[in-house]
């Protein structure tokens, strides 16, 4: 079979794929059909964050699969159960509402904070421009970037975007436009992988406080360690109201969750949402395997892995800036992102953009060996 002629034949033409077909993986190293060896720094757009084919997830999964692969939301299941209990015990909050990615559990949060609002008749939600939270027509309409509205419309009501790390920004809108909530990333992925401003994270949070409205943070691509705490918000001591998350919780497999604080835990009651494999158990099992293993060690060396590849791009020939948390980081560079990413390709590693920036996203367990064979070349391929 000619895969790439199949895929383009037959798969819609919404993405821009890269001339390679890989057929198997292990950890952080991918091979393609020639037999070429890479070594990731995507992992999956932030997904495959204890590497591709992980023993202990591919072993969750498989039992789970063997002993009930799906079953629907009108009877009970451990994993789901027991990714509840983890996730409330892990991080404080009340309630779990399960999806199958994060746009979706993007949407819940969405329709919560609605919800919400219906008891003080406001129905706004702020967010910031250049977000990005999902590609459904409401998310579409959530996200601050104009390139990601064309062709879609018209869009639902009741969104404004405020300036990033620009409370006065956040303020003047939330009272214009009477707002129930703001939703915001701690790092703006596809905005650039920019970071907010813990000062202004921390206003945003008192001004919800101030003015009653709900402080709902989108964990999807920043979560589960991803920046060095089990969520990005925890480095600045935030307490959302609600929180979104989804990508590398499944480790492989579709999940979305969205998680609900005491204030809002009974928002959403019966009948008022809903999903037909939210909650999967074979989605679950393997999150629950992803979860349990996310502690301390393993977030000290994501820190530690972050800042090593800070060290050796800051300042480096045809570097202009370093940006982001953790192990999602930016680089600002001379050349076009798009041929750097190319010409990694080329040497076998795999890199992403994020605008006019490379994106990094390596599994958080890459080896040390396998992280400076890679960052070597990724310098090489930028002062090239």
């Amino acid at each position: 079979m000619d895969i790439r002629k199949a895929c383009e034949t037959y798969v819609a033409n919404t993405y821009k794929r890269y001339p390679v077909t890989f057929t198997h993986g292990e950890g952080a190293h991918l091979w393609d059909e020639e037999g070429k060896e890479y070594i990731d720094l995507g992992s999956g757009i932030a997904v495959n964050i204890f590497g591709v084919s992980d023993p202990a997830w591919a072993e969750a999964v498989t039992k789970q699969i063997h002993a009930l692969p799906h079953t629907c939301n009108l009877y009970y299941a451990e994993p789901c159960a027991r990714l509840a209990e983890m996730l409330c015990q892990r991080t404080g909050m009340q309630k779990v509402f399960f999806s199958n990615s994060g746009a979706e559990a993007n949407e819940c949060m969405i329709k919560a904070a609605r919800k919400y609002g219906e008891k003080t008749g406001r129905r706004a939600i702020i967010t910031l421009k250049d977000s990005f939270h999902g590609r459904t027509i409401a998310t579409l309409a959530a996200t601050g970037q104009d390139v990601f509205h064309q062709h879609f419309g018209p869009f639902p009501a009741g969104f404004a975007y405020a300036q990033p790390n620009d409370l006065e920004s956040v303020r003047a809108l939330a009272a214009e436009n009477g707002a129930c909530a703001v939703m915001l990333e701690i790092v703006q992925g596809e905005g650039g992988v920019q970071p907010l401003d813990g000062a202004f994270l921390r206003g945003v949070e008192a001004l919800c406080r101030e003015k009653g409205m709900l402080l709902c943070v989108d964990e999807v691509q920043t979560g589960n360690g991803r920046c060095g705490e089990l969520y990005a918000y925890m480095a600045y001591g935030l307490a959302p109201d609600l929180v979104s998350t989804a990508k590398g919780l499944g480790g492989g497999l579709p999940i979305g969750a969205t998680l609900f604080a005491e204030s809002v835990k009974d928002v959403l009651t019966y009948g008022d949402h809903g999903s037909t494999f939210g909650g999967n158990p074979v989605a679950c099992a393997g999150a629950v395997s992803i979860l349990e293993r996310i502690d301390e060690e393993l977030l000290a060396g994501v820190r530690a892995r972050g800042e090593y590849i800070r060290g050796e791009l800051s300042g480096a020939k045809g570097v202009r800036a370093v940006t982001g948390l953790g192990l999602m980081l930016g680089i600002e560079t001379e050349k076009p992102a798009a041929g750097i990413v190319q010409e990694c390709l080329t040497r076998g590693v795999l890199v992403l953009t994020a605008k006019t920036r490379v994106r990094l996203l390596p599994p958080l367990t890459i080896g040390w060996d396998d992280l400076k064979a890679a960052v070597a070349i990724l310098k090489e391929v930028i002062a090239g």
